[in-house]
């Protein structure tokens, strides 16, 4: 391999030093160097986060601003949510979308009054603060934050840990923000997370956030997880990842993500559609186009785990959807996965076989998520 043709050099999050202290298994991700595992382990990290509260760098992710009078307006014309009735305080789920209805990031933002604040996924940053200024930079200010930490703290007591910190975050519910100072610095924390648990992400400057995060793991409840727990949480917890489940050749209605659509931009009044992609994604709702395929929620009936790309059959042998996926839950105990099936196959109980090493494996069409979400709404 010559120079030229060489991958770029991995980035660095801020705990970078930190992880490598901890004993973490350093993996390649989003272009990042992240914590896949420390010594402990993933079932461990997995439990612990159940059982108590656990630490995640996410800094790898992207964080962003928009401001200006027309910012919430302007934003609404490239995702299919309500932000301009969006409170001061609070939180939505959102997604940008193609101009034929694909999903090219999903994302969280909150409206903090003078701006709205925007995370978006790790790998798809780049892309999607240039597209967010292609089609709305002239109308509002798109500020990316690359000097911001974010560090995720989910569990049962994460709320213990972190109020001792930062006092009357326990305030806070389920999908709403505020800005708290810290050692003399800005913090902007939401409650809200990737586990399905209770937890918060906190937006720190760079140059505090190894000492927030020694803080945070110095607390009894607390201790450091990586991206391999990171991700059967979310499973279980039904919530997708981008690049597997969801991408632009993927539309909200197929992806199972309806409750992300508002009724304001669905049906009747001056804002409904107004998106891109917003003629077949109503009509996938409305029933006039149809929706070949869906996002399920699969459970195997033998302890064989199924992995991403595995080809889901019918009784037939005939191919009907693919695991984008899947893992063995260590909260249930049974392999888990998700998958894209044929609309017909797609009713909770229906069964189908998932083609491990050439061998039917039985799985069923399951609710998600996996495991009940606890979130804290007060």
């Amino acid at each position: 391999m010559t120079a030229a043709t060489q991958d770029p050099p991995l980035q660095r999050t801020p705990l970078h030093a930190l992880h490598l202290e901890l004993g973490a298994r350093m993996v390649p991700f989003a272009g990042y160097s992240m914590p896949v595992q420390y010594p402990a382990g993933l079932m461990a990290e997995h439990h612990h986060t159940r059982d108590a509260a656990g630490l995640f760098d996410v800094s790898h992710m992207g964080q962003l601003r928009l401001a200006g009078p027309d910012a919430a307006a302007a934003f609404e014309t490239l995702v299919p949510v309500d932000v301009v009735d969006l409170p001061a305080g609070k939180q939505r789920y959102g997604l940008l979308l193609t101009d034929e209805g694909g999903i090219i990031d999903d994302l969280m933002f909150v409206n903090r009054g003078d701006d709205l604040f925007v995370i978006v996924n790790g790998a798809c940053k780049v892309g999607d603060i240039a597209h967010i200024r292609e089609r709305i930079g002239s109308r509002c200010q798109v500020v990316p934050l690359p000097d911001r930490g974010l560090l995720a703290l989910q569990g049962p007591k994460a709320v213990h840990a972190l109020r001792r910190l930062v006092p009357g975050v326990d305030k806070l519910v389920f999908m709403t923000g505020g800005a708290f100072a810290w050692d003399g610095g800005e913090l902007f924390i939401t409650r809200s997370g990737y586990t399905g648990e209770d937890g918060f992400e906190i937006s720190v400057h760079e140059s505090q956030a190894q000492a927030l995060a020694r803080a945070l793991l110095a607390q009894p409840e607390v201790q450091p997880i990586g991206l391999g727990a990171r991700n059967s949480l979310r499973l279980e917890a039904g919530l997708c990842l981008y690049g597997n489940d969801i991408d632009t050749g993927t539309t909200p209605v197929e992806a199972g993500l309806n409750w992300a659509l508002q009724k304001v931009r669905r049906s009747g009044g001056a804002r409904a559609g107004g998106f891109p992609g917003a003629s077949r994604i109503l009509g996938q709702l409305d029933g006039s186009v149809p929706v070949a395929r869906k996002r399920v929620g699969l459970v195997a009936l033998e302890r064989v785990p199924v992995r991403e790309h595995t080809e889901l059959q019918d009784a037939g042998g005939r191919k009907v959807g693919e695991v984008t996926s899947g893992l063995l839950g260590p909260t249930l105990g049974k392999p888990i996965a998700m998958a894209y099936v044929e609309a017909a196959f797609a009713s909770p109980g229906t069964r189908v076989n998932a083609l491990v090493r050439g061998k039917p494996v039985p799985m069923e069409v399951s609710a998600m998520p996996f495991v009940p979400n606890r979130y804290y709404r007060g």
